[in-house]
């Protein structure tokens, strides 16, 4: 089938201009060759084809765009023709002359001149002749002739075995068809690619094998052919490797190499065609299996906390575990600066999924729970995605979740990080904190998360279920239905839906396989939320306990889109499909856990419908429900098509091949079972969905859905009654060899075919399809790049370019394919907004991978790897659905109606489509599947052996679509159906026959192994290999007691059977099984690992000869489980025996070895060509060894061997005397191969020889490449090594590093460092000047400090610097592109531009204080040192310059990923060293001076003999340590030991800190080399028990020692005498210097006048003089000695780094927790040798002692306070005013005034001293306090907390509680100064503080003024309720003894008492006013009331008192 379209002329064009056309049909386009300098008409007259393998629609169209060419810029689109197909494929060819239309769709003069044909699958168009299109001339006379090479010469083998259907147009229309052309380059693509074919290496693919490029071209169609069309037979398609760069040439038209694409070059998984697919090498499921994490938070302090006067503590909650701070009273800025850990060992899912909240909460005590201030939360996953896995100083925003409509509570500043096993944190090196608090810059949210985050409602509505298993693990419920015979549904399911914390269930649905719920649950949350994905979960209520049915994940990432064009989170309605355990029912279910969505699922359990909508609210509506609980509410129900269509599909399955099968499992009978949602399940099979009942496939009688209505009864169609097979017939397995059987599948392999109903919903899968295609093309083609870096291969970067394109082309035509998506009625809103998404994504990807390309040369390779990396995974990312449609297909292995084990296949990687670029990767392929254990059983060394290896062919689609479902099986068979479908053509068969079948042998040559897994407890393994193929294995020899075994051994498969034709197996050879196991001696043999290969074919008519054979030896990864256990080196070939038998198989000829009887080595074309080498080995000791079986080593002796040669070194007399070898240096000589990649390893192996010549094995290490111990002469011409001539170094004395720009040199005394904040915040002007900061207040603090800074300006400069060149860089693109209108390019410019702009603002903040730079000319800069972050051995590169360390290893690898370590495997240590060269040793070594033959190459080593020395350890500060204690705290102290040396400097722990700061040096005398690991550890105080170890660190000192780097003692910056900077080494710096000259055989150094110093031909020059303490000047040549020193690498041949004057961070590790940071240590060590002079004193570095400080506070008077009371009698508002005081951390010594009475205006007065003594930090600015922590503390707790003051005025009230009424808090570092007047003092100043003014009382000392107290209102609003006026004075201690002043208003240094108005008592003076206040406005009332009821009862009482008497009057008559 093809369309063919002949392009003669376009006419009516204007101007004179080159022009071109392209013509595209479904996504693939065809350039025309270039017409040059046309006027008005271009006659192209050329001819495209495209091959179609499906039927073309009417409505498809084809489009041909006609461009004016340019070589530089962009092509300009002149206009477009395009053409719906109907007429076409109604008549089969028509002619067509129209005009083009241009951008805005109106006619334009141009028109066009086509005809186009197109020849259907069944041939309908008649007759064709070839000669009617393509006897033009142009076809043949190329235009320009710029662009000679044609695709054929190309593909030499022509096309490979074309199937293309008759009437196959001749070839070199096609040829021409392929010729592509951009912009003045031309690419080769295979034809496959055009094709779409997504995942197979075709014909474009070089394969490049070990430099032998061969061309393998690929059929065509993917039409079936009918089965007597005759075949070509395959030429082999050779193409050598010199053609290619010819033709790479030539077609780059002589262009510069740098815009050359490759095609791909690798081939070792990859496969060569289509009939197979690839296999999937890692086995183990690495889901559900549980690893250690640890979340460390540290909750430093809370600002702006709403409410008054509160006692805030936090509560830290991770899933479950709760963790509490602290108390801190009456303050809504509290500091805690508290650590908490929480340890978890789950598995990834889980605790990704666990919530952390951190809540606020108001007067907790122990018998209430307090109230809630406000929370904030999110998950770990949030966390861990973040960089480095944690959020450092980030400020999280507390909101109340009661009540949506308040604003945000308060921020709270914390660390958050999550550790995993092996990740390790990078801490930001924290020194001082004085950055200001810029807490909206610093928000705890991930990048992109906007900082006002509003409230939404998540409503997650639940439809209904289908599919449920008939299950209920109730015994009731099983005796009912025995006794009752009750038959109802036994399952009672309900929904649960968890989400950021919260559950939400819906109702249960009573006994029902089919419920109907339509509930809507709702949850109210921030948006966007931070917690990623949401669990749905049914589960089966039950009265003993519910269990999950299945769950379900919705990652929301995945259903929204956060840029400017994107949406809200949508879902649905959509099935969501739930896997979990399998369908049988048994009262325990050993794999639950799979139905809590834990691991893989491995049976289908339900389909759930649901949707998801989010709404945002509108917090402002007052009719909003502010509760944030779940609600669930009835939702209404949906129609049943709204999900799509019900179809029928149509599953097909052939069982090619089962081998493999594991021994365990018995020999009993085995079937396989393949499943597809419930159709083909043998317990509850499905059937067609009808309304009836019918018993079919297997026992269940079932209960139909009643879903869909679909009752058409035309099934008798061609069917004929179709009834699902959906397992195969149980065979007995027969025994391949010790560890498995296969299956008889020879020429019958048995089918499956199911029948089942889904809603049609496939297009989702087949964008998905095509991302995944494109991604799989993309990651095949990093592969290869990354392979060609790895081997070294020339142009790595010609491939990337290669791989770029591919992108970009597959990117578009993804926009083309997925734009045709017919707007069906059940897509949903989110698969109209993914597809939106995803076409902007592609095609923004596709722009910027075209860019990309033109950008990668060989310098920027690695960047842009990066970046197509990225690339990578945003297209699996986006190709991955979340709305599930049809579900996955499972295949079981049943042995004995057992369920084994099963394999599960995505429904989407087989889906058939007429288009080839949406077919799933797998359809009407061939795959090999391995199945793997349900479950948990699947984890570790269970999970490694295959279970059973499969070949499958499987195909599913549409059952309308399915004539050509066998298409893709391989030829030569019979289809056997059953009785029913005898003469049905399309009834699927039951098993197929193979009729062809050929014969092959395979030779697998299996030359080495190496870096294989230790399997034995010595460390070392006995491996062989065993090959399998088809049904047949082999194994190679054992070989004893290595890792790296040379079998060198080939292994001949005689008689392999292949079924199918012969030129299939050429390209689609069956893949090969290696396995490498360990031979024990008792039991069974260990697996070792397994790798896959595929053969090199060669058929019986191919000639046995270059460039595929013989075959190179490569190397395959071998991995065992997930992880990668070594290498394999071999190759194998598959020969086809033909008619002639073996005789006409090319012979064996190898070296036969006698000695090695029947074992065939690899022969002479395969092994690799040897030469001769000498291996020199270095021996200089043993350190650390272990005891062997409880016995101490005593006389080891180390073997080293190398490809079958070896030496052995000296004997070791007595190992604890003098570890040290006593002979250095030997050598051997061995043959290695010439190519260096090929090397054998070199294994290293201790022995002990013991009495009576016996010797045990100690340790073994391997080293498995020699590469860096290959010797290579230096490069002569390099300016490294220019000897002749001066060369000045430019000494200038080094600008100190620029605090971005044009910063102050950093003074970090603690004044300049004020000064310079002060600056910052804005010219305060008033300043006094300060003094100088004087050289004895400098100490060596000073210098750390200020290194601290200087290391994270540097770090801050990297960062913006990269910033920068990644900003310019998207300029670059941008220009390139003309991005600025497609919406990703500039929103990622903006992004960046703010984060350039950032640093930009700090610049302009820091430049402020520049101007006043130059008078201070006399400003000294303090000395600084170089701070490492890390461990000074990975800057120094280990220290191995000379001496490498190599670890000894023994005993087993541990099997699961926790147990054995390396680090627990490690014996011991042996040093030494190894250098390899070819064999005559270059001259120029052995003709230099002093050359000691007996070294070799080992010249200049010093001797090894044991040599004292001084070790002074120096302990700065520990950092974030792990908590030891309960209370979150340890009380950490050091422990160092060092040979016998142990110090435990147990008496100063320091108390509860986590941060402590030790200061401390430590002395030790050690002799090396007995003594030289040091072990520094801290450990955690406890009054009883032990103390535990929080972490350790080790540093060899050793190497240090010994090292060329001078690791001895760091060079300083400047030689000085005195104070804080003195030289610490005995040696002078000319000393080293003329020490290091002799050393490496310098000339030098020669000083001479004028400070210049000459060493070797470098001149350096520096200053000369040099000042002692008296201030005298001195002569000196230290200075330039030193600048000599400190440039010691510019120094030819000898010269490199050495170590600087230097502080160290060695991560602390605890060897429990391995892997996990348990704090950071910073350090360093200084050793002298005891034979030298001895070095002065240590430095001291004692910590700062905290000065003395006092604080006057004088409360002169306060005005306006808010009056809170009414007078009892008077009614006038006022208020009894008095104020309280205090210092943030000394709440209980606050201090009140006295209480001003009843103030009616809010004035107060005072004049009342506070007097608040503290300790103070100046370098860290932090008061510091000693207090118990509780009463039961057994010692004092050292706080270190920020200087603040604390001032409230309260409204005192007798009886009641006083009323708290404002506050103000300063910082004394930085407050605002005081208003002059009571007027001026407004709320700006607590508001707005950054624009003001800020002063610190310890540069002012004294300052008075008003400032403002503040409160929050009713609405959160701060507002002024008070102003005070006060006065502080700061004294020190001693200052403060000289005028000592009294508390209060008392003596010494009285204050007057306040003049108060007597208003207080005025009701003494004028009790007659106040009375008739009293009683008139009060009670007035009252009064009258009381009169009238005391009138009232006079007047009843009268009545009662009168009554009787008058009573008696009447009766008597009276």
């Amino acid at each position: 089938m093809a369309l063919l379209l002949h392009l003669r002329t376009v006419s009516g064009l204007r101007g004179k201009a080159d022009r071109i056309a392209k013509a595209a049909f479904r996504g693939l386009s065809f350039y025309t060759r270039v017409l040059e300098n046309c006027e008005d008409e271009a006659k192209f007259d050329e001819t495209f084809r495209w091959p179609v393998a499906s039927n073309i629609d009417g409505n498809e169209i084809l489009e041909i765009q006609v461009f004016n060419y340019s070589k530089v810029f962009t092509n300009r689109l002149i206009g477009t023709f395009r053409m719906v197909l109907q007429k076409v494929v109604e008549e089969g060819q028509v002619e067509v002359t129209d005009t083009l239309i241009d951008d805005n769709n109106s006619a334009i003069q141009t028109s066009i001149s086509i005809e186009i044909r197109y020849q259907a699958l069944d041939g309908t168009v008649g007759t064709w002749n070839d000669k009617e299109f393509l006897e033009t001339p142009s076809v043949h006379s190329d235009g320009d002739g710029r662009y000679p090479l044609e695709t054929d010469s190309l593909l030499s083998g022509h096309q490979q075995g074309s199937d293309i259907s008759p009437g196959k147009s001749n070839q070199q229309s096609t040829e021409r068809s392929f010729r592509r052309m951009e912009e003045d380059e031309m690419y080769y693509h295979s034809e496959d690619e055009l094709l779409g074919e997504g995942d197979t290496l075709s014909q474009g693919s070089l394969n490049t094998r070990a430099g032998k490029g061969v061309f393998s071209a690929m059929k065509l169609g993917k039409a079936r052919p009918s089965k007597d069309d005759h075949r070509r037979q395959d030429e082999p398609a050779v193409l050598e490797a010199e053609d290619l760069d010819r033709k790479a040439l030539r077609q780059g038209g002589g262009l510069e190499p740098d815009t050359i694409s490759l095609a791909s070059v690798t081939a070792v998984t990859t496969n060569v065609s289509n009939k197979r697919s690839k296999p999937d090498i890692k086995m183990e499921p690495s889901a559900g299996r549980p690893m250690d994490y640890q979340v460390s938070i540290t909750i430093i302090e809370a600002r702006q906390l709403v409410g008054l006067n509160m006692d805030p503590v936090v509560c830290v909650e991770v899933g479950e575990e709760k963790k509490y701070t602290s108390m801190k009273e009456s303050t809504n800025c509290p500091y805690y600066n508290e650590y908490f850990v929480f340890d978890f060992h789950v598995s990834p899912d889980v605790m990704f999924d666990k919530i952390i909240k951190l809540s606020v909460i108001h007067s907790k005590n122990l018998l209430r729970s307090g109230t809630l201030v406000g929370s904030f939360k999110m998950d770990v996953g949030t966390v861990y995605t973040q960089p480095e896995h944690q959020f450092y100083h980030k400020w999280a925003i507390l909101s109340d979740p009661e009540d949506l409509t308040a604003g945000l509570k308060g921020y709270l500043k914390c660390d958050i990080a999550v550790v995993g096993k092996g990740d390790n944190i990078k801490t930001p090196h924290k020194a001082n904190e004085t950055d200001e608090d810029d807490i909206e810059g610093n928000l705890l949210l991930p990048d992109g998360v906007p900082p006002e985050r509003q409230w939404a409602r998540f409503y997650i509505k639940i439809y209904r279920a289908e599919g449920l298993p008939r299950m209920n693990t109730s015994i009731m419920a099983n005796v009912k239905k025995a006794l009752i015979g009750e038959n109802k549904d036994l399952v009672d399911p309900y929904v649960q839906v968890v989400f950021a914390g919260q559950k939400g269930k819906t109702s249960v649905q009573k006994s029902s396989y089919e419920p109907l719920w339509n509930e809507q649950i709702v949850f109210t949350e921030m948006f966007p939320p931070l917690c990623k994905r949401i669990k749905i979960q049914i589960r089966d209520s039950d009265k003993v306990n519910d269990v999950a049915i299945g769950t379900h994940f919705i990652d929301l990432r995945k259903i929204s889109n956060e840029g400017d064009k994107g949406f809200l989170p949508t879902f649905g309605p959509a099935w969501v499909n739930m896997y979990g355990s399998t369908r049988n029912y048994t009262l325990m279910d050993e794999h639950q856990e799979l139905n809590e969505g834990l691991g893989e699922g491995v049976s289908f359990r339900a389909r759930l419908l649901m949707s998801l909508a989010v709404e945002i609210l509108d917090t402002s509506n007052p009719e909003i429900n502010s509760s944030t609980e779940v609600q669930v509410e009835q939702a209404t129900s949906i129609a049943d098509n709204c999900t799509g269509k019900m179809e029928e599909f149509f599953l097909f399955g052939a069982f090619l091949e089962a081998t493999m099968i594991d021994r365990k499992i018995g020999d009993k009978p085995i079937n396989f079972e393949v499943t597809i949602g419930n159709y083909g399940n043998q317990i509850d099979g499905m059937t067609k969905p009808i309304r009836r009942r019918k018993k079919e496939g297997g026992d269940g009688d079932e209960e139909e859905s009643e879903l869909l209505h679909n009752s058409s009864e035309d099934e008798g169609d061609e069917d004929g009654e179709l009834v699902s097979v959906s397992s195969s017939p149980p065979m007995k397995p027969l025994v391949t060899d010790r560890n498995y059987f296969h299956l008889p599948y020879f020429e019958k392999k048995p089918c499956i075919y199911i029948k089942s109903w889904w809603q049609d919903q496939r297009r989702r899968l087949y964008n998905a399809n095509i991302m995944d295609k494109i991604a799989d093309k993309l990651e095949e083609g990093l592969n290869d790049v990354q392979e060609m870096i790895k081997t070294e291969k020339p142009h790595p970067e010609r491939r990337l370019r290669g791989v770029l394109e591919e992108l970009s082309s597959g990117c578009l035509r993804f926009v083309t394919l997925a734009d045709k998506d017919q707007h069906h009625s059940s897509r949903t809103r989110l698969d109209r907004e993914r597809l939106k998404s995803c076409m902007r994504e592609l095609e923004n990807m596709g722009q910027q991978a075209a860019t990309l390309r033109s950008q990668v040369k060989k310098n920027t390779m690695k960047d842009k790897l990066k970046l197509v990396q990225n690339f990578l995974q945003k297209l699996r990312f986006l190709a991955d659905e979340p709305q599930h449609t049809i579900p996955d297909i499972f295949i079981w292995m049943m042995s004995n109606n057992k369920r084994i084990a099963y394999a599960r296949i995505p429904s989407k990687d087989i889906l058939y489509s007429i288009v080839d670029e949406e077919m799933g990767k797998d359809c009407a392929k061939v795959k090999t599947i391995f199945l793997k254990l349900p479950g948990k059983r699947g984890f570790g060394p269970a999970g490694w052996t295959v279970q059973a290896k499969m070949e499958m062919y499987l195909w599913l689609g549409l059952n309308k679509q399915r004539k050509d479902f066998l298409g893709g099986l391989p030829c030569g068979f019979e289809e056997k159906k059953t009785a029913r479908g005898q003469n049905l053509p399309s009834f699927p068969p039951i098993s197929l026959l193979y009729t062809k079948k050929q014969v092959f042998q395979l030779r697998a040559h299996m030359y080495q192994a190496r870096s294989l897994f230790a399997a034995d407890s010595s460390g070392l393994s006995d491996p062989f290999a065993r090959v399998f193929f088809i049904s047949q294995s082999q194994c190679t020899e054992v070989l004893n007691e290595t890792l790296c075994p040379t079998w060198d051994q080939l292994l001949v498969f005689d008689n392999v059977e292949l079924y199918g034709e012969a030129h299939e197996m050429r390209d689609d050879p069956p893949i090969i099984v290696i396995e490498i196991y360990d031979q024990d001696t008792v039991g069974k043999a260990d697996f070792m690992g397994r790798t896959f290969a595929k053969p090199v074919v060669k058929m019986s008519d191919e000639q046995y000869c270059p460039p595929r054979f013989p075959p190179q030896l490569e190397y395959y990864q071998i991995y065992r489980g997930n992880s990668t256990a070594g290498d394999l080196l071999a190759a194998f070939e598959l020969l086809q025996i033909g008619p002639g038998g073996k005789s006409d198989l090319p012979p064996i000829d190898g070296p036969m070895d006698i000695d090695r009887g029947p074992i065939l080595p690899v022969p002479l074309g395969i092994r690799p060509v040897l030469s001769k080498y000498r291996v020199e080995i270095l021996f200089w000791g043993l350190r650390d060894l272990k005891r062997v079986n409880l016995a101490q080593v005593d006389r080891p002796r180390v073997d080293i061997e190398c490809a079958g040669r070896g030496v052995q070194s000296a004997l070791i007399q007595n190992y604890k005397k003098n570890p040290n070898f006593s002979t250095l240096v030997k050598w051997f000589e061995v043959d290695l191969p010439e190519n260096e990649l090929l090397h054998p390893p070199l294994n290293i192996r201790v022995v002990d020889c013991r009495a009576f010549g016996r010797y045990t094995l100690v340790g073994s290490h391997a080293v498995s490449s020699l590469r860096k111990f290959i010797y290579r002469p230096p490069d002569k011409k390099a300016q490294h090594w220019n000897m002749t001539g001066e060369i000045v170094v430019n000494m200038e004395p080094e600008v100190p590093i620029k605090k971005m720009e044009t910063m102050v040199k950093l003074e970090a005394s603690e004044e300049e460092k004020e000064k310079k904040k002060k600056k910052k915040k804005g010219g305060g002007g008033e300043e006094v000047e300060e003094e100088e900061p004087d050289e004895s207040m400098l100490d060596w603090w000073s210098k750390y400090f200020a290194s601290i800074e200087t290391m994270k300006e540097q770090l801050r400069q990297q960062e913006a610097a990269a910033a920068e060149a990644e900003e310019k860089e998207e300029m670059e693109i941008a220009e390139e592109n003309k991005l600025d209108s497609s919406m990703k390019g500039s929103k990622g410019l903006v992004r960046n531009k703010e984060k350039s702009k950032i640093p930009k603002d700090d610049k302009k903040k820091k430049q402020q204080p520049a101007p006043e730079l130059p008078e201070k000319k006399n400003k000294q800069k303090i000395e600084e040192l170089k701070v490492f972050n890390k461990e000074l051995e990975t800057e120094f590169d280990n220290f191995e310059d000379w001496l490498h360390t190599f670890n000894l290893l023994r005993g087993k690898i541990g099997d699961n990923d926790d147990n054995a370590t390396e680090e627990e495997r490690i014996v011991g240590r042996f040093k030494g060293s190894i250098c390899v060269y070819k064999v005559p040793l270059p001259d120029d070594i052995a003709k230099e001076a002093g050359y000691e033959p007996s070294f070799g190459m080992f010249q200049g080593i010093p001797t090894n003999d044991p040599i004292n020395v001084l070790v002074r350890v120096y302990i700065v500060r520990a950092t974030d340590l792990h908590p030891a204690d309960i209370n979150g705290k340890a009380d950490p102290y050091i422990a160092i030991k060092l040979g016998k040396t142990d110090i435990k400097d147990k008496e100063n722990y320091i108390s509860k800190q986590l941060n402590p700061v030790f200061g401390k040096s430590f002395d030790i005398e050690a002799t090396f080399p007995m003594e030289s690991m040091l072990t520094v550890a801290v450990y955690d105080w406890d009054l009883v028990g032990t103390d535990d170890l929080i972490g350790e660190t080790k540093i060899d000192l050793e190497n240090r020692y010994y090292s060329k780097h001078r690791a001895t003692c760091g060079v300083s910056q400047t030689y000085s005498i005195h104070g804080y900077n003195t030289w610490r080494d005995p040696m002078k710096p000319s000393q080293i210097l003329s020490k290091l000259c002799k050393e490496g055989k310098v000339d030098g150094p020669h000083f001479g006048p004028g400070g210049r110093v000459k060493v070797a031909n470098r001149v350096f020059t520096g200053p000369t003089e040099i000042e002692d303490e008296n201030g005298q000047k001195k002569q000196t040549d230290e200075h330039l000695a030193l600048a000599v020193l400190r440039h010691w690498e510019d120094i030819p041949r000898a010269g490199c780094k050495l170590v600087p004057e230097h502080v160290e961070t060695r991560p602390l590790l605890n060897p429990d927790k391995p892997g996990i940071e348990q704090g950071r240590l910073e350090m360093w060590v200084d050793m002298f040798p005891m034979d030298m002079p001895a070095p002065g004193p240590a430095i001291d570095i004692s910590p700062r002692k905290p000065k003395k400080y006092e604080l006057r506070v004088i409360v002169w008077n306060t005005d306006e306070v808010i009056l809170e009371d009414d007078d009892y009698f008077t009614g006038e508002k006022s208020s009894d005013i008095f104020v309280r005081g205090w210092l943030k951390g000394q709440q209980e010594d606050k201090q009140d005034t006295d209480v001003h009475y009843h103030s009616l205006t809010g004035e107060g007065n005072f004049n009342w001293r506070y007097i608040f003594p503290f300790d103070y930090l100046m370098a860290e600015e932090k008061i510091v306090i000693s207090k118990k922590e509780s009463m039961f503390s057994w010692d004092e707790t050292e706080y270190k907390i920020p200087a603040r003051l604390t001032l409230q005025v309260w409204d005192a009230d007798h009886f009641s509680a006083d009323d708290f009424l404002g506050a103000i808090e300063l910082d004394l570092n930085r407050f605002p100064r005081g208003a002059k007047t009571s007027k001026q003092c407004s709320l700006e100043m607590v508001t707005n503080e950054a624009d003001l003014p800020m002063i610190s009382i310890f540069k002012q000392k004294r300052v008075k003024g008003w400032w403002p107290f503040v409160a929050r209102d009713e609405n959160d609003e701060l507002e002024i309720t008070g102003k005070v006026e006060a006065e502080l004075h700061l004294l020190t201690a001693e200052e403060a003894e000289k005028s000592p002043a009294g508390l209060a208003r008392n003596e010494p240094d009285p204050l007057e008492k306040p003049n108060r108005p007597d208003t207080s008592f005025i009701w003494f003076l004028n009790p007659l006013k106040s009375i008739k206040y009293l009683i008139c406005t009060r009670y007035k009332w009252l009064i009258i009331k009381i009169v009238l009821a005391l009138l009232l009862l006079f007047m009843v009482a009268l009545f009662l008192y009168s009554m009787p008497g008058y009573m008696v009057k009447k009766l008597l008559g009276a």
